[in-house]
């Protein structure tokens, strides 16, 4: 846990455990290698790419964006019980195990005493999902595997659409999963909560990058440390092995300012969520963060995650 927070919860010192930190969390269910045999029977689209690698294990190639694709929509069939899943190109493919990650991450923030726990214990939590983009990757988790009541709202029409089209192809997922449409891309929570409803929870992956360029490079970085091949094609430098749209991967300011705006916005809602989450991908975004928190004088928490070789940590603050 971050040194400089300021809650007091002797039970969240857990989070600094090896398994928390450089490990998947311990009850994500990707925690352990793949099961090939039991992706592939999920969805048999999949088959065509594992192949045996020089370990004789099998694989597949992470560089090749329809391989990803297939694999993560096996784990969505499999484990989360999806009749189908469809996914309209080139929006952002889902990676399932990190986004669970994130979710159980919280679950145990919650479970730990930090904000106002659900007043019903066999009251699923609310939670509101801020950008659920067209692959309705948090929501399907929430609701399919941790049993939560959960509503997305995306400023992108087609992503709206998309996610809409995914939770009709499953039998009684409108029952756990609404998505709404935020018309004013400024606003955040204005609008997304309405009059006088609650939330127990708020979760967000914010674009990344402060402008197309920026993505294009970093999407170019990816593919290449993904690929065995380093001398890239012009066309393979413009594929990224997840895909992506531009409300997705890039906003005005990037992540910083999306997240100071998130921040600013919470104030005139801190009577109607719980606990207010997002994921900051650069860690020197936080002293500014950090900053403006205390100023509103929310307490506030920091998680670290560690995805592969990717480290990520989730900022979480309450007045509650």
């Amino acid at each position: 846990m971050d040194g400089s927070q300021n809650t007091t919860l002797p039970s969240l010192l857990k989070q600094n455990e090896p398994c928390r930190t450089q490990f998947m969390h311990p009850e994500n269910p990707h925690r352990t290698p793949y099961n090939f045999n039991r992706l592939r029977r999920a969805n048999p689209d999949l088959n065509p790419f594992i192949f045996m690698n020089q370990h004789w294990k099998e694989t597949i190639d992470f560089a090749n964006p329809e391989a990803v694709f297939q694999l993560n929509k096996a784990l969505l069939l499999h484990h989360y019980r999806l009749d189908t899943y469809a996914l309209l190109r080139p929006h952002l493919c889902p990676a399932v195990p990190g986004r669970a990650d994130y979710l159980y991450q919280i679950k145990n923030l919650l479970e730990d005493g930090f904000g106002r726990k659900n007043e019903q214990e066999n009251t699923p939590l609310r939670v509101l999902d801020i950008g659920v983009g067209a692959n309705c990757i948090y929501p399907i988790i929430g609701a399919q595997g941790l049993g939560w009541q959960m509503v997305g709202v995306d400023i992108c029409e087609s992503s709206v659409e998309a996610a809409q089209k995914i939770i009709a192809g499953t039998e009684g997922l409108a029952e756990k999963i609404e998505i709404r449409y935020q018309e004013n891309n400024a606003n955040i929570f204005n609008e997304a909560i309405k009059k006088d409803e609650f939330f127990d929870l708020t979760i967000c992956n914010p674009p990344f990058h402060a402008s197309a360029e920026e993505a294009q490079k970093a999407r170019t970085r990816k593919l290449g440390n993904l690929s065995t091949n380093k001398q890239l094609t012009k066309s393979e430098k413009q594929t990224q092995n997840f895909g992506g749209k531009a409300n997705e991967l890039w906003c005005n300011g990037g992540e910083a300012l999306f997240i100071k705006r998130m921040i600013k916005q919470s104030i005139s809602h801190k009577k109607q969520v719980s606990v207010f989450t997002t994921l900051v991908s650069n860690q020197s975004h936080l002293a500014k963060l950090y900053k403006q928190l205390d100023k509103a004088k929310a307490t506030r928490t920091t998680l670290p995650m560690t995805i592969g070789h990717k480290q990520s940590r989730v900022l979480a603050w309450t007045w509650l």
